[in-house]
């Protein structure tokens, strides 16, 4: 997964932090970084976007546009939606409506130069940046007749091969694999992936924990089980890297934020020791940030939340950089609500998004159906609904209690 590419890309940045002269690797992801993505020639008449809104359903936040006698939605992220809100409603919504979603990408650029909204960009803004822009996209995509993935480009996987991820830390390892048993046998997933250190820090115990865990889980599995573990920033350079030799002898697939996210150096230091690809990119919110981890070789999986980092353009954008460099983009998933289903559209039209892609199924998913898809992951494989848009219908009932959100 080092490629003689991204290796090479090392080299282009000087000691002094300059960039070098935009040639090879840094010229191609200067190229796709200037590039659009939105095939906005699909609507041939303008789409005005009449209106933005913010619901609330119970424990549910939803965004609704509409536009063109149609109507656009999104799960909201409800747990940042919960506290962001008045951003969403004061900062973001007010810059789309009115707008012609054929120039989506301008629009969304306008929206982050407005009222110096770039002084505000962090988690709570670039979520709400996303749940609108994946809300108008539903709204392109049912008024051309045309998936998610089809606004892109080509739908080049109806299906997506899935992985389970446990949220556990500090139970004993003997409970971890009663816990990933369980997972796996609800979702016939051949891939599984678990934590490892006290997050943000480690200790003895979480240590000893870890140390026991990682050969545990390849015995209890078998060699077929691909397996990948998050350390959530939680260890220094040697401890990094000796956790990584252990994970490397059990044949992990990769080894996600071993030091804190946007310790660039320190990361890269783990990388070039170790042979197990390093993860990263959950919290990168910086276009030219993920530019510069993928030139310099810093990690080998690179790995945009689709809702953290702003939305899915922005993260088609890094997909294109990470697969010209010759590695693969897989989404971070945050929180539950429809996040499975944003990550499966994404995966069925980008060159390379991995081996697998995470599907949490937890309870909290927003209640949705679809004509063409369970929605469900069936022997370890996820359907990509066909059907519009997002391609799923929100409970009506659900729809009929929700409430306008005013800040």
């Amino acid at each position: 997964m080092r490629t003689a590419g991204a290796a090479g890309a090392a080299g282009a940045l000087t000691a002094g932090g300059a960039r070098a002269a935009e040639t090879g690797l840094g010229a191609k992801l200067a190229s796709i970084m200037a590039a659009p993505v939105l095939r906005a020639g699909l609507l041939r008449e303008p789409l005005k976007i009449e209106s933005v809104e913010l619901l609330r359903a119970g424990r549910h936040y939803i965004v609704r546009v509409r536009g063109g006698g149609l109507e656009g939605f999104a799960d909201a992220h409800s747990s940042v939606m919960s506290a962001a809100y008045p951003i969403l409603i004061k900062k973001v919504a007010p810059n789309f409506a009115g707008k012609d979603a054929r120039r989506l990408e301008t629009v969304f650029h306008d929206a982050y130069l407005a009222g110096s909204n770039y002084k505000w960009q962090g988690l709570p803004f670039w979520v709400s940046m996303a749940v609108v822009e994946i809300a108008i996209l539903d709204l392109i995509g049912k008024a051309t007749g045309k998936p998610l993935g089809e606004l892109f480009g080509t739908v080049l996987r109806k299906e997506i091969p899935v992985y389970r991820a446990s949220g556990n830390r500090g139970n004993s390892p003997e409970a971890e694999i009663a816990h990933l048993q369980k997972t796996v046998a609800e979702t016939g997933a051949k891939a599984i992936k678990f934590r490892l250190g006290a997050r943000m820090r480690f200790d003895d115990a979480s240590t000893r924990r870890d140390l026991a865990l990682i050969p545990l889980v390849r015995k209890t599995f078998g060699p077929d089980m691909a397996i990948y573990a998050d350390a959530n920033g939680s260890y220094d350079v040697p401890m990094s890297i000796r956790i990584g030799r252990l994970m490397e002898e059990q044949k992990f697939g990769f080894f996600e934020e071993p030091v804190p996210f946007d310790y660039y150096d320190e990361t890269k230091q783990i990388a070039d020791a170790l042979n197990i690809p390093i993860a990263l990119g959950e919290e990168e919110m910086s276009l030219r940030g993920f530019r510069r981890i993928i030139e310099t070789g810093t990690a080998q999986v690179i790995q945009p939340d689709l809702l953290y980092s702003g939305g899915l353009m922005r993260a088609v954008k890094v997909a294109r950089m990470a697969n010209a460099a010759g590695l693969p983009c897989t989404p971070h998933m945050s929180g539950g609500g429809l996040g499975f289903l944003y990550v499966a559209h994404f995966a069925s039209c980008v060159d390379d998004p991995g081996a697998h892609q995470e599907y949490k199924g937890e309870d909290d998913t927003l209640p949705v159906s679809s004509s063409t898809s369970s929605l469900k992951s069936e022997g370890g494989m996820l359907k990509v609904p066909t059907g519009p848009g997002l391609g799923v219908t929100i409970d009506p009932a659900l729809l009929k209690s929700a409430v306008t959100v005013t800040a």
